[in-house]
């Protein structure tokens, strides 16, 4: 049960066990772990499963999200775990088939260092992600569930069940990342409105025979009745089967089950699941949480937004939305006003409900057998100009807005090495880039560069202007999640003095 503003129980204090309790160590709770560990933020990850997901489910891995993990420390390992998604082969009745490649892409350029997704399976990314976390020293508590919460003015009194005993934490923030069927958001009473799509969907990781490993295998496209597609999943000797199945009914999960449906959709008898390492069977909806916080509890991830697989964008979207109120939350921890953390809804529930708009449309485009992923669910285009966090003085038109993702470049150190932008912006600090002029001094939480002749970064070959429309003079501050907060000309210092004590960052 919540009760918001209750009175702390008589003989209450605030000695908090932790700063956040995060409930839910799936990739969004793991994502806002590792960021929270990396700020030296105190926190408790509980998971009401008595063991990791074993299932492959979120399998898309889309360039944006790279940037983040790139930050996280957590890129390399993600990519050395899974792959680059094979070929679309689509098989027409006769056997014949054509090719296609899954993903319209560019090729990488220095603003866009990552340009195609990566295929990981949902298990071993938040594989990668627990050993960040135990590298920074810290893991999830599995069967561990959270069974009420009240807040007051001051933080949040949680009683959680563990695996031996029941126990009250007392926390200042709680945050749910707990999935669709979340916990912490029905308790809120936090509406969920949207609508279910009209298709139930098998997804299963089997081993296979009978089919090669170097393409994704479609049958039966734009037939509701007959599609089956079946996916190897990079990093592992599995096989992903994804179908449509009857609104209602049983259906046979099992090897046999399994290998049943997929001969009568592909008219293959050679085709066998000899095991089943983890299926499901669900209803595909698109719902959005009405509110992202009440008072000290926040929802994050599946727990705000549900919508069908098309398109990848599902555990992105997720991470990214724990990316968004991790810097936040240590912002205010380090004294930034509370009004800091209602951007967290203002900035992520639209890229949400956008979200939901392109996967529905492309499970349309599925359906008629006509679905093409391109930049649009790459995510490099999501960005916050409406903000109140986008700050611009003067106004500007043109290349880079106060809001948008800060790109990538080359450029070099004045001693003549080579660096990336990303490579300055990599950790928990923001980072002020200043294109000559004078800078001001550093500050805590703040790292300042001037890329200028006598900066220590030079820019001969012209990328930081050409990518971020910049003048000389130019001040552009970028956030910790890699989004420019402010551009400001040269000569307004009080504007840009007055944004860093908004968000936390006091001259020392």
């Amino acid at each position: 049960m919540y009760v918001h503003n209750a009175r702390i129980e008589s003989g209450m204090t605030n000695d908090f066990s932790a700063d956040v309790l995060i409930c839910g160590a799936g990739a969004a709770g793991l994502t806002l772990a590792i960021d929270l560990a990396r700020r030296g933020i105190s926190f408790r990850l509980i998971e009401k499963l008595d063991e990791p997901f074993r299932g492959s489910r979120g399998k898309g891995i889309q360039p944006r999200t790279q940037e983040v993990f790139e930050d996280l420390g957590i890129l390399d390992r993600i990519a050395a775990a899974g792959g680059h998604y094979p070929k679309e082969r689509t098989y027409q009745d006769g056997g014949r088939f054509t090719e296609t490649d899954v993903m319209e892409a560019g090729p990488a350029t220095p603003a866009e260092p990552y340009s195609l997704p990566l295929m990981v399976p949902q298990f071993l990314t938040e594989r990668v992600m627990r050993e960040r976390l135990a590298v920074l020293g810290h893991s999830p508590a599995f069967g561990c569930e959270l069974l009420s919460f009240t807040q007051d003015d001051d933080g949040v009194t949680a009683r959680v069940a563990t695996k031996t005993d029941t126990e009250t934490i007392r926390v200042r923030w709680l945050v749910g990342a707990d999935g669709g069927r979340s916990f912490v958001r029905h308790a809120l009473g936090i509406g969920f409105p949207g609508k279910t799509l009209g298709v139930r969907a098998i997804v299963a990781d089997v081993i296979l025979s009978g089919l090669s490993r170097d393409a994704w295998h479609h049958f039966g496209e734009g037939d509701m009745q007959r599609r089956i597609a079946a996916c190897p999943l990079a990093g592992t000797d599995l096989f992903q089967l994804q179908g449509p199945i009857a609104l209602d009914g049983d259906v046979d999960l099992s090897a046999a089950g399994l290998t049943a449906l997929l001969r009568e959709r592909t008219g293959r008898d050679d085709l066998r699941v000899r095991s089943v390492s983890w299926a499901s069977a669900y209803h595909m909806n698109a719902r959005l949480a009405d509110r992202y916080r009440v008072g000290r509890v926040f929802l994050v991830g599946d727990a705000a937004h549900i919508h069908p697989p098309t398109g990848g964008q599902g555990l992105n979207t997720s991470v990214q939305d724990a990316y968004n109120l991790g810097w936040k939350l240590g912002a205010v921890m380090r004294g930034a006003g509370d009004a800091l953390l209602d951007t967290y809804e203002a900035e992520r529930r639209p890229i949400a409900q956008a979200m939901l708009g392109l996967t529905t449309g492309l499970l349309d485009a599925s359906r008629r057998g006509e679905m093409r992923r391109g930049r649009g669910t790459h995510q490099l285009d999501i960005g916050y100009p409406e903000s109140p966090l986008a700050v611009e003085s003067p106004g500007r038109q043109g290349v880079l807005l106060a809001g948008d993702r800060a790109p990538d470049a080359q450029v070099r150190g004045a001693a003549g090495q080579p660096h990336r932008l990303f490579d300055l912006f990599k950790g928990p600090h923001w980072t002020l880039l200043s294109y000559g002029g004078e800078p001001i001094a550093a500050r805590p939480g703040l790292q300042v560069h001037t890329i200028g002749v006598h900066g220590d970064l030079t820019d001969g070959a012209g990328q930081f202007p050409a990518t971020y429309g910049a003048t000389p003079g130019d001040r552009v501050l970028v956030r910790p999640d890699g989004y420019v907060g402010a551009i400001i000309s040269a000569g307004d210092d009080s504007a840009l003095n007055d944004y860093l004590t908004k968000v936390g960052l006091r001259a020392a």
